[in-house]
């Protein structure tokens, strides 16, 4: 048996066990880790012989922090800073044209929570930055210039924050005193808008997801993530897909469920033209963690795992970019 690709702790990514349980990493695979972080997944499916793993973070700390791994795998182990929407280019530059399966553990990793500089938690003080890259607008440029309305629509469509309107209206008056810089004047600021109850999450929780959503343009990046699996998965290839909210969660079963189904056309398409499914469902309901997982990592709480296996069809044509704010559009002003 070919020795584990690196030594020593290991870090043991959200159900872990049951990825590996629907991917099933076969020898001599072909496999594309989407969403590299800490590299749990690939450590695990370069234990089956002879597979190669193409992985990819934008992080570029996340793909620093693989190099050793990448050493280690003696060049089965391919990792890319890039997005992971790009992930059927990154094969075709890699030469690949069919992987046996592709595994996604969407939004952002506890590394990146725990680290104040980054900007992705009220935890502890810090830059409002919230970029998983390296480029683009941070979230103190979207509260900087977003309208009051577009303020109001991001926390609201990718926060499901109710009090959505209240907040930016607050965001809007307070930042005519003075810029709105860090993680903790944000939280402050949202504190005194909307009131929690004991034991409820954090007041800001739900604006500081919808603003990292937005700024990383995360659901787009899912969205067009999924359609370049289905491109570069070959037949009986397996997609496995950890989600950690509803608005992931829903976008992954939306697409499988409307892959894994035959299209019901309309009196305007005759029968024949109706498109023949290209994923079979292999998870009727999501996945979700054990008692025991959650009472070690209470992330795992809200993770759900979808999964789906490549049939023998055409890929569907990419599905359109629902009509929710953009990041160019906002930081354009139009």
């Amino acid at each position: 048996m070919t020795p584990p690709a690196a030594s020593g702790p290991r870090h043991i990514p959200v159900l872990g066990r049951e990825v590996m349980d629907w991917l099933e990493p076969r020898e001599g695979g072909i496999y594309v880790d989407a969403t590299f972080g800490a590299g749990g997944y690939s450590r695990t499916i370069l234990d089956t012989d002879n597979t190669r793993v193409i992985a990819i973070d934008r992080d570029r700390t996340a793909v620093s922090g693989g190099f050793e791994l990448v050493d280690r795998s003696k060049g089965r182990l391919t990792l890319i800073e890039d997005r992971f929407s790009n992930l059927a280019d990154i094969c075709r530059g890699q030469g690949i044209t069919a992987v046996d399966g592709v595994v996604m553990d969407i939004g952002v990793s506890s590394m990146q929570l725990d680290e104040a500089a980054r900007g992705f938690s009220f935890r502890a003080d810090g830059p409002l930055d919230m970029r998983m890259g390296s480029s683009g607008p941070t979230a103190a440029d979207v509260i900087a210039k977003a309208s009051e309305a577009d303020l109001a629509n991001i926390i609201y469509i990718f926060g499901e924050e109710r009090h959505s309107r209240a907040v930016a209206r607050a965001i809007v008056a307070a930042r005519k005193e003075a810029p709105i810089a860090t993680t903790r004047a944000l939280a402050d600021l949202v504190g005194k808008v909307v009131r929690g109850k004991p034991g409820d999450i954090h007041p800001a929780t739900r604006t500081f997801q919808g603003l990292r959503i937005f700024v990383n343009q995360e659901l787009d990046e899912l969205l067009s993530a999924l359609s370049a699996a289905e491109q570069v998965l070959k037949p009986g290839g397996r997609l496995v897909v950890v989600s950690f909210h509803s608005l992931e969660d829903r976008i992954v079963k939306n697409f499988l469920n409307e892959r894994a189904r035959v299209s019901g056309g309309s009196r305007h398409q005759p029968e024949s033209a109706k498109a023949a499914p290209s994923f079979a469902i292999l998870t009727k309901r999501p996945v979700v963690a054990q008692q025991d997982e959650v009472a070690a990592n209470p992330r795992a709480r809200s993770a759900k795992l979808r999964a789906g296996e490549r049939r023998d069809a055409p890929v569907y044509p990419a599905a359109e970019q629902p009509g929710w704010p953009t990041l160019d559009s906002v930081m354009r002003g139009g």
